[in-house]
Formats: structure tokens, sequence, C-alpha cells
């Protein structure tokens, strides 16, 4: 479960993002993790589709909804 993942908005399309999500997966292969699972905001969802990740579910906390995403982790053969 990748819990959050921020990039200071004066820094934000760069490429930090990307290459925090490469980090996090490798780590995760190298732990023979089979997915990463998170909750993304309405404006990340794109970010996260791009990376691989769909969506699983809506989650509603009040009026804030957030999107449930899983990226499954092949064997990179």
């Amino acid at each position: 479960m990748v819990r959050t993942v921020f990039v200071a908005p004066d820094v934000q399309a760069r490429g930090i993002g990307k290459l925090l999500m490469v980090e996090i997966e490798h780590t995760a292969r190298e732990r023979n993790i089979p997915s990463l699972t998170l909750s993304s905001s309405v404006t990340a969802e794109a970010f996260y589709a791009r990376l691989g990740f769909n969506g699983v579910r809506d989650n509603y906390h009040g009026d804030e909804r957030t999107i449930v995403m899983e990226r499954l982790l092949k064997d990179p053969t």
C-alpha cells in the first residue's frame, strides 16, 4: 500500500513524482510484493493511470472522492 506521494507545487511536472513511483516499484519488486495499491485524489488519477495503475473502486469521505487504484507487478522478463 502506497500511503502518500507528494511533490511540492513549485517543482511539479518535472518528472519527480514518476521517479518516486519508479523507486517505490523497484523496492516492491525486490521484496516480492505482487501489487501496489493506493488511494488517489481525483486530480492525480490520470498521473497514476499513466504509470499503469487501474481504478478498482471509489471511496467517499463526506463529499471528498478518492479512487483506489492498483498496479500488478509482473515479472519484467
